[in-house]
This record gives structure tokens, sequence and C-alpha cells, in this order.
């Protein structure tokens, strides 16, 4: 097994899923990491492990960015690079999609998986994404600037808005695990 997929296995073996769906989701993804290459973005059938991070300001906002190919709102978000871990691939995509360069980890744990389908674009035929998000802050939200090739949109907003925007039930379960994280801090 190689050592990208072994780190993963390490973070998730103490991980604690919050639902069901979570489980479930859980459950695949650790299927996934005993294929022969997991994290390759030519692997669809049934599809990769990505990584993303929710980011927050010292207010408790989070930043949300209007997905130019998908069309929805969502974290920062994207593939992870041959040597990276999970972790490492949501802390760069995050900078990248977001512009902040002061992006840390809240706690350096995952803080929600997510497995969800992607359509066919740009040559690649339709799979799922088998996402590992954590949660990031920055203490500078006012440097954000938009990767025109991702985003239509970067939008700073309130807990509440984020799940409405974003409009799925796994939205719900993240904001609240967010509001959780920042009672506790």
């Amino acid at each position: 097994m190689m050592e990208q997929a072994r780190a993963l296995l390490g973070e998730l073996s103490g991980y604690s899923p919050a639902d069901d769906a979570e489980r479930g989701h859980l459950s695949e993804m650790l299927a996934l990491l005993e294929t022969s290459d997991p994290f390759s973005r030519g692997g669809f059938a049934p599809g990769h492990i990505t990584a993303s991070c929710f980011i927050i300001d010292p207010s408790g906002r989070v930043l949300l960015h209007h997905h130019r190919r998908l069309g929805r709102w969502l974290q920062m978000g994207g593939h992870v690079e041959p040597g990276e871990t999970a972790a490492e691939a949501a802390l760069r995509e995050g900078m990248e999609e977001s512009g902040l360069r002061d992006l840390q980890l809240w706690s350096g744990r995952i803080l929600d998986l997510d497995v969800h389908d992607i359509p066919a674009a740009r040559g690649e035929r339709d799979h799922r994404h088998f996402d590992v998000r954590y949660l990031a802050r920055t203490y500078e939200p006012d440097a954000i600037m938009m990767d025109e090739n991702e985003s239509t949109r970067l939008a700073w907003v309130e807990l509440a808005e984020a799940v409405s925007m974003m409009g799925t039930g796994e939205s719900a379960r993240v904001i609240a695990k967010i509001e959780k994280a920042l009672c506790r801090s």
C-alpha cells in the first residue's frame, strides 16, 4: 500500500462519524483505500480521494466559492497530488482557490467525510469524489482573491446562510460541526 493511503488510513482510524450517512462514507472510503491507486485522477470506477477545507475568519464566517463548473456554492477543495497528505492538499487547494496565504488547519484532524457524484466533463466520465474535509482559519479575510478558472464568486457568509446556500444534507452536518468547534475555542 502506498504511503499516501497509509497516512490517510491512520487519520481515519481514529475518526468518529456523526451519523449513518457519514458512517457509510467512511466505509466506502476505507474500501477505496484498499485499491491500487485511490488518489489517481484517472480512477473513475468508482472515483478517487479528494480533500477540501472550510475556511473561517475571526468573526466565525465561512468562505464559500461558487464553483464555475458545478454551478454550486462549495467549500474550497480538489485533488490530492502525488506525495501530498489529504490535509496538505486541503490547505493548498484552499490557498489556491481563495488567495489566502495565512491558512492554518484548525485542529489538524478531519472535520467531515463525504462521498458525492461528479458529472462527466472535460473528457472525464462521471465518477465520485471521496472527500476528506478539514477546517482552516484565516486572520486576513480581506485578502481573498478569486481564481477565475475555479470560481464565479467568493463570499464570506454566516454559518446559517452557508447551509441554505450549499443546499444539501451534508452541508447542515458539516456546518453543525463547525459551530461546535467554534464554541469550544
